[in-house]
């Protein structure tokens, strides 16, 4: 999944738009380091933080990443 899309699944932002904004304006964590591509490709066990609130990524079938609260 990438980071952009990740955002938008758990309702940190209401659109791609708004999250690339904040994606570039340094406001999104990976793993506890800025992260300005919202194209990244996120890994089962990536923590993303945006505003304070934090989601991991976990898998649910092998090769595919989603994200859990």
């Amino acid at each position: 999944m990438r980071l952009d899309q990740a955002l938008k699944w758990q309702g940190l932002v209401a659109t791609g738009g708004e999250a690339k904004l904040r994606i570039q304006g340094g406001e999104v964590q990976v793993n506890g380091s800025v992260e300005s591509r919202r194209g990244r490709k996120l890994q089962s066990g990536d923590v993303v933080e945006l505003a304070g609130r934090r989601f991991t990524i976990e898998p649910t079938e092998p090769g595919d990443g989603t994200a859990t609260p």
